[in-house]
């Protein structure tokens, strides 16, 4: 695993518990969906794991790392994105690059160059003078080309028009190593469906569902119909049928997973991966 949280404790000042007893982790390689309503604490989470919060109690440790203890080995190697970066709006784009990359030793100017045209931008352009969707993608460009290992991007199609967010998805997918490990926080979850390979589920302070889609894929049927199955685990009214959750038959072609029906089951009825993998095993028997 490349990252490992246990029994973490975390609470803003004067503020309940935001997280108690939270345990999760992440195998390394993995592009995560970080899912949640807003103000789950998923940005929260992101920033514990990069070192600018620190937990009250329990463990968080990030390859051989402990974030809290920032030392430079692991700085260089990690990114996050947010939605409010620092930078000077007076600088050209080249002139941030340039900045930044002292940075990140790994920094790969012409992939840079390269993801900024993808996105149809140009390096002598001021900062000042882009909208937020054009300087989400600036950042974006440059996270892309740090080559860090750990990629943490917080909400980054926020901002961004549906051809955009096209681009975004079809840019992450080809700039991505096997050695990168991403998490992608968002509550768009539409926005991530096709991009990543495993989904995290956060809720109330606790992981509800952590799963790889291949494995969710074999293991459950994403369909609609005019009724729902009496064997449904889950069940949603959609237009005038239902879409519904199953499990799926060893005889059963896999579907396409529904993201979002997937999400609203989690938090509606509390399908997670101990129910997913219990009821099919029932099925078996």
């Amino acid at each position: 695993m490349i990252i490992s949280i246990e029994d973490l404790n975390f609470s803003y000042q004067q503020s309940k518990s935001l997280f108690d007893g939270l345990n999760w982790s992440v195998p390394q390689g993995s592009v995560v969906g970080l899912l949640g309503k807003n103000g789950s604490g998923k940005t929260t989470l992101l920033h514990l794991l990069t070192g600018l919060l620190f937990p009250k109690s329990g463990s968080i440790q990030v390859d051989s790392w402990i974030p809290k203890d920032r030392e430079p080995t692991f700085l260089e190697d990690v990114f996050l994105l947010t939605d409010d970066m620092a930078y000077s709006g007076s600088m050209q784009i080249a002139t941030y690059a340039k900045v930044m990359a002292a940075f990140y030793p790994k920094f790969d100017s012409l992939r840079f160059d390269q993801i900024l045209n993808d996105f149809g931008l140009e390096k002598k352009t001021k900062l000042n003078n882009l909208s937020l969707g054009e300087r989400k993608k600036v950042f974006l460009s440059f996270g892309l080309s740090t080559n860090c290992r750990l990629l943490f991007f917080d909400e980054p199609t926020n901002g961004l028009d549906i051809p955009s967010k096209s681009a975004f998805r079809k840019i992450v997918a080809g700039n991505l190593h096997e050695e990168q490990t991403m998490i992608i926080s968002t509550h768009l979850v539409a926005d991530v469906e096709k991009l990543i390979d495993r989904v995290a589920i956060l809720h109330h302070g606790k992981i509800l569902l952590d799963v790889d889609l291949l494995d969710l894929s074999d293991r459950l049927q994403f369909s609609s119909a005019t009724n729902a199955p009496e064997d449904a685990l889950y069940v949603e009214k959609s237009g005038t049928g239902y879409q519904f959750i199953r499990s799926r038959m060893d005889n059963e072609a896999q579907t396409s997973i529904h993201l979002e029906l997937l999400f609203n089951a989690a938090i509606n009825k509390g399908l997670d991966d101990n129910l997913i993998f219990q009821h099919q095993k029932s099925e078996m028997l």
